[in-house]
């Protein structure tokens, strides 16, 4: 059986965090409602000098303001400010080491050059059952609100 992206986003998760990424319970196709309806975005970067983006959901692709297409194509530091770049790449060296870090938050840029805030962020090592990294992924929210009762963060 291969597992799709989002399903091995997924698992990376678990293996960090001891839980799925929050969902609703009974969901008839789960992975359908975290691409196209999950309220948070998810999203992932592969490897390299330069990472780009190699997953969005429906929600980061709104909060961007990217298609996917061109989401997919994005180097995942031009998320960020020129000025914050810095600062995201120490964050990330930060994962690199703890496996997931909480309660992240700090200021993206979308396609057409606006800033806006996120919230309540998780951003986790993506890494094959040997243990070696195949990138990172991270959930947030472009709204600082009250979560589902669904919702939990550890």
């Amino acid at each position: 059986m291969s597992l799709t992206l989002l399903e091995k986003i997924d698992l990376c998760y678990l293996t960090q965090s001891g839980s799925l990424l929050p969902s609703p319970a009974d969901l008839a196709d789960r992975y359908r409602w975290l691409h196209e309806q999950a309220p948070y975005s998810v999203l992932a970067q592969g490897m390299g000098d330069d990472p780009h983006f190699i997953y969005a959901n429906r929600f980061a692709l709104d909060c961007f303001g990217y298609s996917e297409a061109e989401m997919l194509v994005l180097p995942s530091r031009l998320s960020a400010e020129t000025s914050l770049q810095p600062a995201r790449q120490q964050f990330l060296e930060n994962v690199s080491l703890q496996g997931i870090v909480y309660g992240y938050s700090g200021i993206r840029v979308r396609k057409n050059g606006q800033t806006f805030p996120i919230y309540g962020g998780v951003v986790w090592q993506l890494r094959h059952q040997d243990g070696t990294s195949w990138g990172m992924a991270a959930l947030f929210w472009c709204e600082e609100h009250q979560r589902p009762d669904w919702f939990r963060q550890n």
